[in-house]
């Protein structure tokens, strides 16, 4: 099985653009891996430098890396034999989006009344799922990053 990552760079044109690109991703990484949790491991790593990256604090990143691990542990059971989980991180000035997706048996989404969800939510602030025709289900963390001594 392989791995596979994707980066893009979406530049702005000048500080006028950076007023409109407020909740825009500047950056983005995707990863592919095979749909199993032996590469978690990478995911999280992934998640850590990134977050570090736009400056949240260890707690954040933290926060962060344990929301994305739980996320994918609520998808992977439904997963097609052969899927590729793919997680999407959108980078923007005071947020870090990421969007794990998967392709499942029968695109059932997680339940929001349960355990996991309560705990995904709390970790990562802004908490969405959804699926799509072909029963891709997919989870997105909107975590924005506590400002430090604001002056």
């Amino acid at each position: 099985m392989s791995e596979q990552v994707a980066t893009s760079t979406t530049p702005l044109d000048g500080p006028s653009d950076l007023g409109s690109a407020m909740g825009a991703a500047q950056d983005s990484v995707e990863i592919r891996l095979p749909a199993d949790s032996a590469y978690l491991s990478v995911l999280r790593t992934a998640t850590a430098g990134l977050a570090a990256r736009l400056d949240f604090t260890l707690d954040e990143i933290e926060d962060l890396r344990i929301a994305v691990d739980e996320a994918c542990a609520m998808l992977l059971p439904n997963a097609v034999e052969t899927a590729q989980l793919t997680c999407r991180f959108e980078l923007s000035t005071e947020t870090l989006t990421v969007t794990v997706t998967l392709p499942t048996t029968r695109g059932q989404l997680p339940e929001r009344d349960t355990f996991s969800w309560t705990v995904l939510s709390a970790l990562a602030g802004d908490v969405d799922t959804g699926s799509d025709e072909n029963r891709d289900v997919w989870i997105r963390l909107c975590k924005r990053r506590t400002v430090v001594g604001g002056g």
